[in-house]
């Protein structure tokens, strides 16, 4: 009676605890992102069979993405997804990816550098400095572009003296230094009081995210699409958590997550080209430079390249390799 009356008070001694995987996104539940990381949170449940439950808070409800990294490293949540922007400051050669090097360049050419021997030495650092476990490829937002209220930018020469807000970033900052524009960093919720008040003349982000914030009410009328860079997003897992994982378990977590990342790209794209189609039903015109002048421009920022590699401390030696693989 005694032993069965422990059984009862404590149900779980002697048996192993399923692990708890709680994954925080910042994006709402429509967003290319949020739903790729749904499949994958269902793939898991699914194949692991109980052996491993999965909880997936979206649109921030756990985490805003400038917060998670100190959540994850913490423990307070087991996997995130960021955008590669956020992570440049704890991991210097992320900024590689964003270096005039890559300007105008086809989805195609970042895929050779970041899904190969380059790709993973840049995980390998990620992990490292994070004490974190990247368990794939990474996904895609998509290209940022410039656009514009009064001005319609047709050629790069007409970048000259523009105020531009930019999310941050010597890489940045630097690109559009090389093209003679004034780059400078404004809050993302203070952005549309800058567009009213005329305080800048331009932005530099994506065609989903204008379409999203419809800055075509807050005075963008121009579009200007140069491909400044390719923006992705970093899967990453606490490394304690990982390591405690079967070996089996592990394997699983790749496997689920490889199965979501070739669809959301080609969804994301889709996404991109669905929301240039709303910029322009809404009267916003776009301009986009033929692939002789973005090669052209592209020398020009990169007189500005080692400037940027310095400030930001990225391995030269990962640029020399970077450059092999897209002059190859």
């Amino acid at each position: 009676m005694a032993i069965l009356l422990l059984l009862l008070l404590f149900p779980a001694a002697g048996v192993a605890q399923v692990p708890v995987l709680r994954i925080s996104a910042e994006n709402t539940a429509d967003h290319v992102q949020t739903r790729a990381i749904a499949r994958f949170a269902d793939q898991v449940q699914r194949t692991g069979k109980g052996r491993i439950e999965v909880r997936f808070y979206h649109s921030a409800r756990l985490f805003r993405d400038r917060d998670v990294i100190a959540a994850l490293t913490s423990g307070k949540v087991e996997m995130a997804v960021p955008g590669m922007w956020q992570l440049d400051r704890y991991v210097p050669d992320i900024g590689l990816y964003m270096l005039p090097l890559f300007y105008g360049l086809p989805a195609a050419t970042h895929y050779r550098v970041r899904d190969g021997g380059i790709g993973l030495e840049v995980n390998r650092r990620i992990e490292q400095n994070l004490n974190v476990k990247v368990p794939g490829r990474w996904l895609d937002l998509g290209y940022a572009h410039l656009y514009f209220t009064g001005t319609q930018v047709t050629s790069h020469k007409q970048l000259t003296g523009l105020r531009i807000r930019i999310p941050g970033g010597a890489a940045n900052r630097g690109r559009l230094d090389a093209f003679r524009a004034d780059p400078v960093v404004i809050p993302w919720p203070d952005l549309p009081n800058a567009l009213d008040k005329g305080k800048i003349q331009g932005v530099l982000t994506t065609h989903e995210t204008v379409r999203s914030a419809a800055l075509w009410t807050k005075g963008i009328r121009y579009g200007f699409e140069d491909r400044e860079y390719f923006a992705q997003y970093v899967p990453m897992i606490n490394a304690r958590f990982w390591q405690s994982l079967s070996g089996e378990l592990q394997q699983l977590l790749i496997s689920a997550w490889e199965q979501v990342v070739s669809r959301q790209r080609e969804e994301a794209a889709t996404a991109q080209q669905q929301a240039r189609a709303t910029l322009q039903a809404n009267g916003i015109e776009i301009i986009t430079p033929d692939e002789a002048t973005l090669a052209e421009w592209r020398r020009v920022a990169r007189r500005l390249e080692p400037a940027i590699i310095r400030e930001l401390n990225i391995d030269t030696r990962l640029v020399q390799q970077a450059e092999s693989v897209v002059t190859d």
